[in-house]
């Protein structure tokens, strides 16, 4: 086979795309949810700080109260112990339970879920030396390097900005009260983080299109997967046949319900049955809205016996019609001729029995091509 059907040239189907995400295997960019985190921490930091700081400045004013009977009792000692820890979590806990949310809204909304174990399960190429090697000289590997280097240098770029431009100033926080002093370091701290929270900004917004279009590279695929995707789709020949064949058994079965409305049924006498209907304001030429064998022909005539609607008995024509046309299908022009004269006949008998009409003598054979006819053995040629 030639190397260029082997090429990997070839956008991955759908069904590769589900595949791969029920794998596990979808696009993520790191950035992205360390901005997640990074950014949603800092928000709810500076929201939650306030009233965190007065909780903890009370809790450490209470911690550092002592008195003799403090001193005369070890034991309220692990009781403040335990309700500082206490107060502790009531500030970690909602940070923490909020930067979560956080961090999952924003994997879901830029690739949705993907819940798989396939990423847990044990798997020895991992720790392949050759395949590790294969993964670290990757096009993915060397853009996750030059990128993580790239921002390294940046960040520390505008980090040492940051720095050297407060020095003087960070050496002014040892000659202020704490409260004052605490108050301004915030603020540096708060516009320091901003601008690094800027920077990793611009990074993700960069680097979350490019992981999708690596992601669309990896997954894509030779005309030979292609191929062998196709036909692992549709599956074997014959089990295709055999799901037809169910699919107009059960078709069949289900048409039954249409034969109240037909105005005649045709049966040969017991193995097949096909229910006709016929409007010439609506139709262009009689339909089949039901048809069976076997059993299911045996339904039919007992439906249409008890609907009133005329069963015929004409064997060759039933076969044709049952070999020849689909539920809910218009009969072939061939028939034409044979279905009007039964439809004929059927009008004929209505009229006579309503007393418009004399009743008519046996029914006529049906002008059926005998090549229609599915029993039909055509005669040997001489030699």
């Amino acid at each position: 086979m030639s190397s260029s059907a082997q090429d990997k040239n070839l956008p991955a189907t759908a069904q590769r795309m589900k595949k791969a995400r029920e794998e596990g295997n979808i696009a993520r960019s790191k950035d992205l949810g360390n901005l997640a985190v990074l950014g949603g921490g800092a928000v709810v930091l500076m929201a939650l700080l306030p009233a965190g700081f007065e909780q903890l400045l009370t809790g450490l004013r209470q911690q550092l109260r002592f008195d003799l009977q403090t001193l005369s009792q070890p034991a309220m000692m692990a009781e403040r112990l335990s309700g500082a820890a206490a107060q502790w979590m009531l500030l970690a806990l909602p940070l923490g339970l909020l930067v979560l949310a956080i961090a999952l809204g924003v994997a879901f909304a830029s690739g949705g879920w993907a819940l798989s174990t396939k990423p847990l399960m044990p798997d020895l190429n991992r720790i392949n030396p050759l395949s590790g090697i294969g993964r670290l000289f990757s096009k993915q590997q060397l853009v996750e390097t030059l990128k993580l280097v790239f921002m390294t240098g940046i960040v520390g770029l505008v980090g040492w900005q940051f720095l050297s431009g407060h020095f003087q100033a960070f050496g002014s926080l040892l000659v202020q009260p704490l409260e004052g002093g605490l108050g301004q370091l915030g603020q540096w701290l708060m516009a320091g983080v901003g601008v690094l929270l800027l920077v990793v900004t611009v990074f993700a917004m960069i680097d979350f299109p490019i992981q999708k279009f690596l992601h669309a590279q990896r997954l894509k695929m030779s005309l030979e997967e292609v191929k062998r995707e196709h036909k692992e789709s549709e599956g074997d020949p014959h089990m295709r046949g055999r799901r037809r064949q169910r699919q107009r058994e059960l078709a069949q079965r289900n048409s039954v319900s249409a034969v109240p409305r037909a105005d005649l049924v045709v049966m040969n006498p017991t193995h097949y049955a096909v229910a006709l209907k016929y409007d010439d304001a609506t139709m262009a030429a009689p339909r089949v809205i039901a048809k069976g064998a076997d059993l299911v022909a045996l339904k039919i005539r007992d439906v249409a016996k008890a609907s009133d609607v005329p069963v015929l008995q004409s064997p060759m024509l039933a076969r044709a019609l049952y070999a020849h046309t689909e539920i809910d299908g218009e009969i072939p022009s061939a028939l034409y001729t044979a279905v009007a004269q039964v439809l004929a006949y059927v009008y004929q008998v209505k009229a006579a029995l309503a007393g418009r009409g004399a009743m008519p003598g046996q029914m006529p054979t049906p002008e059926v091509p005998p090549e229609l006819d599915p029993h039909w053995t055509p005669p040997a040629t001489a030699a």
